[in-house]
């Protein structure tokens, strides 16, 4: 007879995501806490005595944050597992702690509170690029010592970039045509892509557009004859003065206009940005005028329209010592004041010098005139002198 065996067929498949080999526990954060490696499906604690600053510097990397900052036995508590019994001979340049050497202690027992503890500096380990700002663009995260492509599913990732990046909520997500990013998973809560998981599959890259993608535009007062000064509450205002608000941002893209707007009061005010810029003119300050302002960027960018809300700006109208139109008056009669006084302490030595050079020439005639008159008498005879005498 055949006998016929049935034969099972398994899959095997292998785990896509990187194997944590290393981690910091007890510390305030992913980047800080008593270094515990894995050994056979459990953790150890590392000596002290076994680690060193190269050694920190790749467990640093190998966890996704910054450069080593603290490195101090005891430091974040006793591990309840075992201590880990290899001593780690890493260069400080390997991306993984599994890439380190490693070699047989020479001592097996570690002493209470020589427990290795690690704080790594908090990196700004993901950025968005080419989008002509920091809330917009193709999501990179630094990893392992170089910039790579992220890559998503949904759009849980583009909503930790945002948060992580202090850029406000997602706007929009767009996945690339080609497959270039390694796949990140997240739930959506997470702080930062540090505490979700990755896989080195390829996916097509992620482009992320946050709702904060104007920076926050400034908002400053001006006056040209002198009326503003700063108070208790703010800039303060004299009445009967024009004044200018202006209203600006940095340039990031073209265009765009500015609002003003005026707390407690439906007015308001449109002109177009010019040179990232705008200025609102009152001709006369009064009563009204008193209140909050704010400046209110708005641009169409990526489809989408885009706004961003300045501080408050303050102010205050206040009676002037004066009235305007006298200080105005004032300032006019100083300026007149000062050009008749300089120019008559111009033209005073002037006049002098010309006095001087009238009195000189008339002295000079005399002399010439007596010269004159000697020399006449020189040439004439005794008699006709003598006869010039008795006329005399």
């Amino acid at each position: 007879s055949l006998t016929v065996s049935s034969t099972k067929l398994i899959e095997c498949s292998t785990n896509s995501f990187s194997p944590e080999s290393v981690r910091l526990v007890g510390g305030a954060g992913l980047c800080s806490g008593r270094v515990e490696v894995k050994s056979n499906q459990s953790w150890a604690s590392v000596c002290e005595a076994d680690f060193d600053r190269q050694d920190a510097e790749v467990v640093c990397r190998d966890v996704g944050c910054g450069a080593p900052a603290a490195l101090q036995g005891g430091l974040y508590g006793e591990g309840e597992g075992q201590t880990w019994d290899k001593e780690f001979q890493c260069k400080g340049k390997e991306s993984l702690l599994l890439d380190c050497d490693t070699s047989d202690r020479e001592n097996n027992t570690c002493l209470p509170g020589n427990a290795v503890g690690l704080t790594c500096s908090e990196p700004d380990d993901v950025r968005l690029v080419g989008g002509g700002s920091r809330c917009a663009g193709g999501v990179e995260w630094y990893y392992q010592g170089e910039w790579r492509i992220v890559g998503a599913e949904d759009w849980h990732v583009a909503a930790v970039v945002c948060r992580q990046l202090g850029c406000g909520s997602t706007d929009s997500e767009l996945l690339g045509n080609t497959n270039r990013g390694f796949l990140v998973y997240c739930s959506g809560s997470e702080s930062s892509l540090r505490e979700c998981s990755r896989s080195y599959d390829l996916h097509p890259g992620l482009t992320v557009i946050c709702s904060d993608l104007l920076v926050q535009p400034d908002i400053f007062l001006t006056d040209p004859m002198g009326g503003v000064f700063r108070g208790h509450q703010g800039p303060e205002m004299f009445r009967g003065y024009n004044f200018t608000i202006t209203c600006s941002t940095q340039p990031q893209y073209p265009g765009g206009s500015f609002l003003l707007t005026f707390t407690g009061s439906n007015r308001t005010q449109t002109q177009p940005a010019v040179n990232h810029s705008a200025a609102f003119l009152f001709p006369a300050a009064d009563d009204s005028h008193q209140g909050n302002y704010s400046c209110v960027y708005d641009n169409y960018v990526f489809s989408h329209n885009f706004s961003s809300e300045s501080e408050l700006l303050s102010l205050t109208i206040t009676a002037s010592p004066l009235p305007a139109f006298i200080i105005r008056h004032v300032v006019v009669l100083l300026i007149l004041l000062t050009t008749i006084t300089t120019s008559y302490l111009y033209y005073k030595p002037t006049r002098r010098q010309k006095r001087v050079n009238r009195v000189s020439s008339m002295d000079l005639y005399v002399n010439a005139m007596e010269m004159v008159s000697l020399s006449s008498r020189a040439e004439a005879g005794p008699g006709e002198e003598r006869a010039a005498q008795g006329t005399e």
